[in-house]
């Protein structure tokens, strides 16, 4: 089952390091006043502890996702570990307006059935009906990949 990939979208490698630098920043930070400036109530000091390891976890879990690509066949939109997003019959609509909630410089998909959740941060997510894609993705390769499958949906409707 080797299809041809008629879209490829790769996270940029600045916008990348940036959002990683950013997460690392924010956690060392949390950590850093949670123990050096510790507030007075225990509970607040706890809070700060696990906000800061979750930005690290995150930073962590971003770096990871990013290294992946997207790639848009005649059937579906994958990732290049092999991991299917959604089969490109379920998709229902494309929108990349200004007013969607999508991520930065991306797309999102309506489906026409839910399919299970799934984050791969920066790159893209799926809740429900709904599939996004961008985040550190470079605007120039999520704008054709989202114009082609709104080809790709029109032709299938006639």
């Amino acid at each position: 089952m080797n299809e041809d990939i008629i879209a490829e979208v790769d996270p940029s490698g600045p916008r990348r390091w940036i959002g990683i630098g950013m997460m690392l920043s924010l956690g060392g930070l949390l950590l850093y006043i949670a123990f050096a400036q510790p507030p007075a109530a225990i509970g607040w000091q706890l809070f700060l502890i696990a906000l800061g390891l979750f930005a690290l976890w995150f930073a962590h879990r971003l770096q990871e996702a990013t290294t992946r690509k997207l790639y848009l066949t005649e059937t579906v939109l994958k990732d290049s570990d092999g991991r299917v997003l959604v089969q490109v019959d379920e998709i229902e609509k494309v929108d990349r307006g200004m007013l969607a909630v999508k991520p930065s410089k991306g797309f999102m998909l309506k489906l026409k059935n839910p399919a299970p959740r799934a984050w791969q941060p920066g790159l893209w997510w799926r809740l429900g009906r709904r599939v996004a894609v961008g985040g550190v993705t470079p605007g120039g390769q999520t704008r054709p990949m989202a114009d082609i499958i709104a080809v790709m949906i029109s032709k299938r409707e006639g």
